[in-house]
Order: C-alpha cells, then sequence, then structure tokens
C-alpha cells in the first residue's frame, strides 16, 4: 500500500515539472523596442539599425528602433529605466548616455548603476584629431610645440559642452598641460565649417566623418583617440605613440535592459547579441564605419561603463561644463 502511494505521489510530482516549464513565458512574447538616445539618421541611430535587423532575426521577433533624442540622451535613458523590467524594451546606451552625463547633467533622473541591467557591449570607435592645413604642425609633437610658445592663442571647436570631441580635447589639453580655448558649437558640422575656414586651428570629429576630407587634403590628421590605430587611418598614430602616455579615448556603444530584468532574458540577449556582432558581415560593416564590433559579457560591460563613469568624472569637471 506504502508503495503504490509513493509511485501515485512520484508520478505526480513528475507530471508538474512540465507543466510548469511549459507555463513559463517565452521570450520575447512580441516585437522588442531598441530606444535610441538620439534622431533618426546620425551615427548612433544607424548603428542601433544594423544591429536591431540582425537581433530580430536571431530572437525570432521584430527589434524596433525608437529614437528619442534631447538632453545628451537623457530623455531616452529615463524612459528605459523607467520601463517594465521584461526585456521587451532596451536602451541603445553610449559612453556619454552611461558614463558622461552623471557628472555632466546637475539633475539627472536616471542612475546608470542602480536603473539598468548591461547586456552587451557592441562596438567601439574612437576620435581623430585634425587641423586645418595651413597650422604649420606636421605631428601631435608639433603641435604640443606650438600651443606652448603660444598660449591662449589655439581653439578647438566641439559639438556642444559634455560632447565626445569636447572631452576629448579637454583630455589633450590637460594631459599635455596646454592653454588652448574651447569653442562649442551647435554640433560638428558647424565646427568642421570653423575648422575648414581657418576660424579654428583643430577639432576632434569621428573617423568616418573624417576620412574624406583627410584623403582631400582638407584637413590634416595628427593623430588618433584610440589604444590602437584605426584600419581606416593606418597611416595615422595613436595619441600614445605620440607621446601622451596612457590618453584614451574610446567611444562605445552597447545594449541595457531596465533594472531586475530575470537574468534568463539577460542571457538569452547577450548570446544574442554576440553572436550577431561575431560575425564577419557585422565586424566588415563596423570597419566600414570607423568602428570596431566587441561584444562582450554582462559583467564585462557593467565593469566598463564603471571605469568610465570613474574616468570621465574628473574631466567634466575640469572642463567646468555643466548642464540642467
Amino acid at each position: 500500500m506504502r508503495i503504490a502511494k509513493l509511485i501515485v505521489g512520484l508520478t505526480a510530482a513528475l507530471s508538474i515539472v512540465p507543466l510548469a516549464h511549459a507555463q513559463a513565458p517565452a521570450y520575447p512574447r512580441g516585437p522588442v523596442t531598441l530606444v535610441v538616445p538620439f534622431p533618426a539618421g546620425g551615427p548612433t541611430d544607424a548603428m542601433a539599425r544594423q544591429l536591431a535587423l540582425k537581433l530580430g532575426e536571431r530572437l525570432g521577433q521584430q527589434v524596433v528602433v525608437d529614437n528619442r533624442g534631447g538632453a545628451g540622451g537623457s530623455i531616452a535613458a529615463e524612459a528605459v529605466a523607467r520601463a517594465a523590467p521584461d526585456g521587451q524594451t532596451l536602451f541603445f546606451g553610449t559612453t556619454g548616455t552611461m558614463a558622461i552625463n552623471p557628472s555632466l547633467y546637475a539633475k539627472l533622473r536616471y542612475d546608470p548603476l542602480k536603473d539598468f541591467a548591461p547586456v552587451s557591449l557592441m562596438a567601439t570607435t574612437m576620435n581623430v584629431l585634425v587641423v586645418n592645413p595651413e597650422v604649420p604642425a606636421k605631428n601631435l609633437g608639433d603641435l604640443v610645440k606650438l600651443a606652448r610658445a603660444k598660449p591662449n592663442t589655439m581653439t578647438y571647436g566641439s559639438a556642444g559642452n559634455g560632447s565626445s570631441n569636447h572631452l576629448s580635447g579637454e583630455l589633450f589639453r590637460t594631459s599635455a598641460g596646454l592653454q588652448i580655448a574651447h569653442v562649442p558649437y551647435k554640433g560638428s558640422a558647424p565646427a568642421l565649417v570653423d575648422l575648414l575656414g581657418g576660424r579654428i586651428t583643430m577639432m576632434f570629429d569621428t573617423i568616418a566623418q573624417q576620412t574624406g576630407n583627410i584623403a582631400a587634403g582638407k584637413v590634416r590628421a595628427l593623430a588618433v583617440t584610440g589604444p590602437r590605430r584605426s584600419p581606416l587611418l593606418p597611416d595615422v598614430p595613436t595619441a600614445q605613440e605620440a607621446g601622451l602616455k596612457d590618453f584614451d579615448v574610446t567611444i562605445w556603444y552597447g545594449v541595457l535592459a531596465p533594472a531586475a530584468t530575470p537574468a534568463p532574458v539577460i542571457e538569452r540577449l547577450n548570446r544574442e547579441i554576440v553572436a550577431v556582432m561575431s560575425t564577419e558581415e557585422m565586424k566588415k560593416r563596423m570597419q566600414a564605419d570607423g568602428a570596431e564590433a566587441r561584444p562582450t559579457s554582462a559583467a564585462e560591460f557593467a565593469a566598463l561603463i564603471r571605469h568610465d563613469m570613474a574616468k570621465w568624472g574628473p574631466v567634466v569637471k575640469a572642463s567646468g561644463a555643466s548642464l540642467d
């Protein structure tokens, strides 16, 4: 009798296992939204759309790009931070939104460390330092010597306070011990116009946007800001090679979910993003855009965010840049 009851009980218990498994919510349960913190048509948007297309194929659901520009990406970041933690809404984070904004904005309404669950880094890129061809500097060393010989006479343009090219210039200024002036513009395009016209001395800009000007001789490239040379500019040394020890401005892009998103969802997303970014097709696409495919584990991405928050905080403070 006891054996019979034991068998019945065991059978009932085993029958629960497939039932519980069947009742577990599938992911994704519908189209996934990837919120991009900048307007459509820009380089960040283009990169996000390439990932969204391939990620959707692997998830079996469309990944829809939702552009929400404004406040340096803070509007989009806040929206995702407040979204349901189910993996249906994701954030396409950047160095600016996750590592720079916390020091730049006095009233930031999201916490990069507490409000998000990092999924994976996607890609990295770098800036290139370009000068007007009339500037008598053939390399970075020459430029530093000129700036030191004539303090407060050289200028560098940027897309605005707190932008990556502004902080690249600020890090250059402090690393080399220079007295050069920052000239902020409303975007990189007007800054470039003034650089070509000789109204500013130099600017840091994305490699993809400057390769044509460099090839045409409209500007002179002196150094790239990453730790390695760019395949698009193999003859241009890094700032470190040119003498600025530890100088590194690496701009990154990655995917994050709202905090408290279930671990199985994060693991699934990480697995698929790593697979997408490991393909030769995506590697070539990134390289064509002056970037490098760099998928990581969720833990590695989280560590990078913490590292860059600590790195850029003092630079932002030294620059005096502050936004409401």
